[in-house]
């Protein structure tokens, strides 16, 4: 059969059908107060993300419990959000930590190589006590310190994500948590934010996450030993 081009007749053309436009997604960065929840809604009038961020349709990529602090990546990308948080990815969260009394180099130790949490032991994770206290702002209520009790700060890095890990760890190696406040997600990081601030995540910060997680990935993969098709 010849090729329409060759028939000699004008080809019909049919109109283009109009496609729905996508809205774009929206990739926020908010830094959580003390006392307020990660959801954006509570049946008990307790204050939550929806007084903060005014947007709607968004998630909360990585929850952190009420009585901590900091980093959160708010988003309506739930294919981003189920990477974030899936254990394939040992995506890391940075974590500083203000602890009761002063670390031995066993507590460390400790909690850098797996602590014994619930029957089950933690992954290895990276800790160092710092030097100095980190420039943080200050939380609303103040944490109530023993003064015959001396307190340390941490920076914890971990690639689990259960919950109240970071408390659960440093009580398990002696060391109750006081102050637990989260400044990074991967690359993503709190600089620049206070406590009820949020902005969005600049194209360039997007890509370095999606960069930093097809890395993270490649490993796991390659153990497994499976083959994963692109889409």
């Amino acid at each position: 059969m010849p090729a329409a081009e060759d028939s000699g007749r004008r080809r019909r053309r049919y109109p283009e059908q109009p496609r729905e436009a996508q809205q774009p997604r929206r990739y926020l960065l908010f830094y959580k107060p003390y006392d307020v929840l990660s959801e954006f809604d509570d049946p008990e009038g307790r204050d939550t993300l929806g007084r903060f961020v005014p947007v709607p349709g968004l998630s909360v990529a990585g929850r952190l419990d009420q009585d901590s602090e900091g980093l959160l990546l708010l988003t309506d990308d739930g294919e981003l959000a189920h990477r974030l948080t899936h254990p394939d990815y040992h995506l890391p969260k940075t974590y500083l930590v203000q602890v009761e009394g002063i670390p031995s180099k066993s507590a460390l130790d400790a909690l850098r190589h797996g602590v014994l949490v619930k029957g089950v032991t933690t992954a290895a994770a990276e800790v160092e006590i710092l030097e100095t206290v980190p420039d943080l702002p200050p939380r609303s209520t103040p944490v109530r310190e023993n003064p015959a009790v001396p307190t340390a700060w941490l920076r914890m890095i971990i690639r689990e994500g259960r919950k109240r890990q970071i408390r659960h760890m440093t009580a398990a190696a002696g060391h109750p948590a006081l102050r637990l406040v989260r400044v990074a997600i991967g690359t993503l990081t709190s600089r620049g934010l206070a406590p009820g601030e949020w902005r969005d995540v600049e194209p360039q910060e997007l890509g370095k996450l999606h960069r930093s997680l097809r890395a993270l990935q490649q490993p796991a993969v390659q153990k497994s030993g499976r083959t994963r098709r692109r889409r």
